[in-house]
């Protein structure tokens, strides 16, 4: 019976886990609004999460797949979102 919840668990931990983005998106969407985040950690996350969902697609696993591309779509928005406020001198 445990078997059938096993993906369930894993569904609701990739939606939690990637959609937790998105107030940090919100809040990075304004100019000059990212001061207090760190490059190197944006970077850094990015960059785990395409790892992720490369490994995901290697193992042919659609959650891990799905969670990790939703994550690095918007992980990587708040970085051009740093990255336009670096250039713009904010």
């Amino acid at each position: 019976m445990m078997q059938n919840f096993i993906p369930w668990i894993g569904i609701c931990a990739a939606a939690l886990t990637s959609l937790s983005y998105i107030p940090q998106v919100q809040k990075a969407w304004p100019r000059g609004s990212t001061a207090d985040l760190s490059l190197t950690m944006l970077v850094v996350l990015t960059t785990g999460l395409v790892l992720w969902t490369a490994y995901g697609l290697l193992k042919s696993d659609w959650v891990i797949v799905a969670a990790n591309s939703v994550g690095a779509v918007l992980s990587s928005s708040v970085l051009v979102f740093k990255i336009r406020d670096l250039r713009s001198g904010r």
